[in-house]
């Protein structure tokens, strides 16, 4: 079976080999506008539906540009979902989600980043902070949302989002060996 692929065909701006996409966020970023209807999904709906099915593929083939955003977001999942395993309780978990989406983080073509093979470097400074901006925005959001997915209306951790925290998609994590 082969692994889930974006749907996100014709991304409106590209940053290196890296889409840019529409969101639906309520954070300040350089996320375009997402226009369409609410109900529609947006790239990081699209990483959250797939995610429990993708984790496991040990390869991806890479078949837009909008796959390397959701290879990010899916390797973001997991961090979220490290962090999220030590909160007992949503608040908590909320504080968690904040300050990891903050933090610094390596962007492709960062010595440290570890898809730097399928990813490419952006071409000047101008596009390296329009994608750290971007991707602190997705991470925001991501963080956010899996926050929801994780808590639910109970405010209990699931178990079944929470088991999902060692897997590793591709065999990559954004954080670096220890952590």
């Amino acid at each position: 079976m082969p692994a889930y692929h974006s749907s996100f065909l014709e991304p409106p701006q590209v940053v290196g080999n890296t889409a840019i996409l529409p969101i639906k966020t309520q954070f300040r970023g350089p996320a375009p506008q997402y226009i369409s209807n609410p109900a529609e999904q947006d790239i990081i709906d699209e990483a959250l539906y797939y995610f429990k099915a993708n984790v496991f593929f040990r390869t991806y083939e890479i078949k837009s540009e909008a796959d390397r955003l959701l290879i990010y977001i899916t390797l973001y999942i997991t961090e979220c979902l490290k962090k999220l395993q030590r909160c007992s309780t949503k608040g908590q978990a909320q504080n968690e989600m904040k300050t990891l989406a903050i933090s610094r983080f390596d962007i492709p073509g960062d010595p440290g980043f570890p898809l730097n093979s399928v990813y490419s470097k952006p071409a000047n400074q101008t596009d390296v902070e329009l994608m750290r901006t971007y991707l602190t925005q997705v991470r925001q959001e991501v963080g956010s949302r899996v926050c929801e997915k994780v808590f639910g209306d109970d405010g209990k951790p699931s178990k079944w989002w929470l088991c999902f925290a060692k897997k590793k998609f591709m065999d990559k994590s954004l954080s670096a060996p220890g952590q």
